[in-house]
């Protein structure tokens, strides 16, 4: 890419950021107001629906990349498919942070949303596993795709409970996501990725601790909504779709703590889709790590994880897949220190 090309990108990126950040300022003026329960990180009536500022930021680049950059467009089908479904359910998500929508009433949205991105035609239909090589997914496809579009937009509401960590961390996510679809000329995932650093460029600096405006479930689902339908995207990178292992890679702190929690707390038999404040970035801070560090860590495990893609890009196709290892590792140590920090100051896992 051209040095004047990507002037006119990031000037273009700073005015979808300013967007976000007008958008932001008017939910904080014409609030959504969140009020601290037993669960809650904060202790006073907080303004929540900032996430509509990235809504707006993206979805108005996604626009204007509709109309004027055809280098960097995917079949209509599929681009149209991807901007109504994010819509969708950012409305509906918007709504939840208006009425308190019941959680089957959410997952179906989400359903329908990752349907309409499946039968779009983003769909991953091929890995490649580790001393077998490239499996065609077949009929398995379409299904292993939704389970993951709904699964990522899940752990990322999930994970959005303490200021500044989910928006830090899919601000860093998204911009190193952008400059690997640069330099393997994935324009689509590049214009996408880039709108949603944007967007959260513009709303992340009112949510840093003691935020001004929480995110919301209508920033939340839509991040993870978008960023999971761009990791199937990201596939296509290579012929062995490979290259789906980034964007998850990318996100590796999010996707470990909303994973491990959901099977401890199957195994512990807690209702798992019931309220509750024990992912580990929880116990971390009520242990009293401050808020801030916490989420310091999280904005590291992103950059430690994109160093690790740069490293995936670079290794032969036998040896990519291993690069999870100390993306793993690293995840293991911070659960190690949660527990002893849990044992020192008294805190159970419930």
């Amino acid at each position: 890419m051209r040095w004047y090309a990507l002037l006119e990108h990031l000037g273009f990126a700073g005015a979808l950021a300013a967007i976000s950040a007008i958008a932001v300022r008017l939910m904080i003026a014409f609030p959504i107001l969140d009020h601290p329960n037993a669960r809650s990180a904060h202790v006073r009536p907080t303004p929540r629906g900032g996430g509509v500022g990235v809504v707006l930021a993206f979805v108005t680049g996604m626009l204007v990349l509709y109309q004027v950059a055809q280098f960097a467009r995917i079949a209509d089908r599929q681009f149209v498919g991807v901007i109504l479904a994010a819509v969708a359910i950012a409305a509906v998500a918007l709504w939840d942070d208006m009425r308190d929508l019941s959680a089957k009433l959410r997952l179906a949205a989400q359903c329908g949303a990752a349907l309409v991105a499946v039968a779009s035609g983003l769909v991953v239909t091929r890995l490649s596993v580790p001393y077998v090589g490239v499996l065609d997914l077949g009929l398995a496809g379409p299904l292993l795709t939704l389970v993951w579009i709904v699964g990522c937009t899940n752990a990322v509401n999930f994970m959005d409970g303490l200021d500044g960590l989910v928006g830090g961390t899919l601000l860093i996510a998204s911009a190193a996501l952008c400059a690997i679809a640069a330099d393997q000329q994935g324009w689509f995932v590049y214009a996408a990725a880039l709108f949603l650093a944007a967007g959260f460029a513009g709303f992340l600096p009112f949510n840093l601790h003691p935020a001004r405006i929480f995110m919301g479930d209508v920033g939340s689902q839509f991040a993870g909504f978008v960023i999971a339908v761009l990791a199937v995207a990201a596939s296509r990178f290579d012929g062995q779709q490979l290259s789906f292992l980034i964007v998850p890679l990318l996100m590796f702190g999010l996707l470990f703590d909303a994973g491990f929690t959901l099977v401890r707390r199957g195994l512990m038999r807690e209702r798992v889709m019931a309220a509750h404040r024990t992912h580990l970035y929880q116990l971390a801070q009520r242990s009293g790590v401050p808020v801030r560090v916490v989420a310091a860590v999280h904005w590291g495990f992103a950059l430690f994880n994109a160093g690790l893609v740069a490293a995936f890009l670079a290794l032969p196709v036998g040896t990519k897949q291993f690069v999870v290892i100390p993306a793993v590792a690293v995840q293991l140590a911070w659960l190690a220190y949660v527990v002893r920090r849990m044992k020192a100051a008294g805190v159970g896992w419930q």
